[in-house]
């Protein structure tokens, strides 16, 4: 195959991946986009293998058979409650890749400076990325402590680890050999530095270590796309590293805090926000039935509880009766709720929920105290009135939805339960808030069970 068609078709797969990843930022086209981006990886899969003359395809078609079984039940049996969990296992499995194809460069001879350059950053960059991920697959699935976990000195330690990290890599890249020391002192503490970099970043922040570690994928990715000289890898990986630090900004932007202060902080562990106290005001789902029935306006604010229950089609539902009963119906986003970017339109997608019936949170918060009931569906730290008013409370400055200037408030939940960043929400409180505990999917199918008679 001549180099001149091998680029015409890398040209052609890197047009599919910029399509696909333009569609992928609206719920109305993010499918098509899915389906574009990978036919474009399929095509620059296929032309590499048939470029590289490789003599022997068993392996691959091995590689090819078990990999394509575990992502066709991945995407059938992970429920959406364990998609952030999946997400985060994916960026680990793309710094693995990176990793290993580094190590592997290093066998071909003739590598110049900056080739052995490139493999240290496939290296270094996919070992964070692996050891990181399955610290926030572990803090999302709950297999770990998701809060913070802060120790005295640990930004010394972590300094001092990055700092023996770089020596390694100088060390090596002076005599890179295979059996050098310094590679499997490079390996080993990036997987170490992984750990570390993660675990003092609290379960609210989830949503941004997830964009981040796409970001590092994407860069590993890159790195290894030069170290092997391969023009389409560098393509997929650049892509996929700017696209992740782009969505990682907007996620702090929406939390009102610096990456920095994400990372370094130790969020959630270094101030107590002020106890909350006051009398519930619990509501059955006839008087919620009631209230609803009268609405003229309802905004549903969905939350990481709502994919729990597996209530988005009974939301769904329910927007429905509401709307043939002439109410206006719409769904109030937060950038960060749930577990990973985008988590709620998701949902709600796949609810079939109208895209145009989404409003975004700086759209929904001005017209908000004209709202007569919002319904918030098992949202917490994204609807806390805390981070308007709690200096003490560690997401103070949050931008949240203003829900509690509703003119009616209720709050499904099944308990009395703090959010993921374990902050009390004085919004339970509220003189306008009626909680309707239980489980969302059952009180709102009883809700429904009122309209229908």
């Amino acid at each position: 195959m001549s180099e001149q068609l091998i680029n015409a078709t890398y040209i052609i797969a890197a047009a599919l991946f910029i399509f696909g990843l333009k569609q992928l930022g609206s719920p109305a086209t993010a499918v098509r986009g899915n389906l574009l981006s990978a036919v474009g990886m399929f095509i620059a899969v296929v032309v590499t293998l048939f470029s590289r003359e490789i003599l022997e395809f068993q392996w691959i078609i091995v590689g090819i058979i078990l990999g394509s079984a575990i992502g066709a039940v991945a995407a059938k049996k992970i429920a959406m409650t364990s998609m952030p969990e999946m997400v985060a296992l994916f960026n680990g499995s793309g710094g693995l890749a990176s990793l290993l194809v580094g190590w592997a460069a290093l066998y071909n001879t003739g590598n110049t400076t900056f080739t052995v350059v490139t493999i240290l950053l496939s290296v270094l960059i996919g070992g964070v990325t692996l050891s990181g991920s399955i610290v926030a697959w572990g803090k999302l699935s709950e297999v770990m402590n998701s809060a913070a976990i802060v120790f005295g000195a640990q930004r010394i330690v972590n300094a001092l680890l990055l700092a023996v990290l770089v020596i390694c890599c100088v060390l090596f890249a002076m005599e890179p050999a295979l059996d050098s020391p310094y590679l499997y002192a490079v390996i080993a503490l990036s997987l170490v530095f992984g750990v570390m970099a993660v675990i003092p970043i609290g379960g609210a922040d989830m949503p941004v270590v997830i964009s981040l570690l796409n970001s590092y994928s994407g860069l590993a990715a890159c790195a290894a796309g030069f170290a092997i000289h391969n023009n389409i890898l560098i393509v997929a990986g650049s892509l996929v590293g700017a696209a992740g630090i782009i969505l990682t900004n907007i996620m702090c932007r929406a939390m009102n805090r610096s990456l920095a202060n994400v990372l370094f902080s130790g969020f959630g562990a270094v101030k107590t926000a002020t106890k909350v106290e006051g009398e519930v005001k619990p509501i059955n789902t006839e008087d919620a039935y009631l209230i609803l029935e009268a609405a003229s306006s309802v905004t549903f604010v969905p939350g990481y509880g709502m994919a729990v229950a597996q209530a988005q089609h009974v939301v769904r539902e329910l927007g429905e009766l509401l709307e043939e009963n002439g109410c206006e119906v719409t769904y109030a986003i937060h950038p960060v709720a749930g577990r990973m970017p985008g988590h709620m339109n998701v949902l709600l997608a796949e609810a079939n929920v109208p895209y145009d019936q989404l409003i975004e949170m700086e759209d929904i918060n001005p017209r908000i105290s004209n709202v007569d009931v919002a319904v918030v569906i098992g949202a917490n730290d994204v609807v806390n009135p805390a981070a308007r008013e709690d200096e003490n409370s560690p997401i103070y400055g949050m931008p949240i939805i203003n829900v509690d200037q509703a003119q009616t408030v209720f709050v499904l939940k099944r308990s009395m339960a703090s959010g993921f960043s374990g902050v009390d929400n004085p919004l339970f409180f509220g003189e306008n808030t009626r909680m309707l505990f239980g489980d969302a999917k059952a009180s709102l199918s009883a809700v429904i069970g009122e309209f229908k008679g």
